[in-house]
């Protein structure tokens, strides 16, 4: 399902650092090597249907990279 976010992302929490990422291998082949961690939030997001809902998003960020990688977890509303 493809989304963009509207507005800014709330409520931010670390849930995993470094080697307590499962997909760590995957983020280091295809971004490069840094200090990843995991994270989640809550935003209203804009669905490919044109609806705005809001929703608890999980996304990985290290410095030097950015944020990539987000997914919807579930729907708030």
């Amino acid at each position: 399902m493809s989304f963009r976010i509207e507005g800014d992302i709330t409520g931010i929490e670390v849930i995993a650092r470094n080697n307590g990422i499962r997909s760590l291998g995957r983020l280091k082949a295809k971004y490069g090597p840094g200090r990843w961690r995991k994270l989640k939030g809550f935003a209203r997001v804009r669905l490919s249907n044109g609806k705005i809902r809001r929703a608890e998003l999980h996304w990985y960020e290290a410095n030097g990279i950015g944020k990539v990688d987000f997914k919807i977890k579930q729907f708030i509303d």
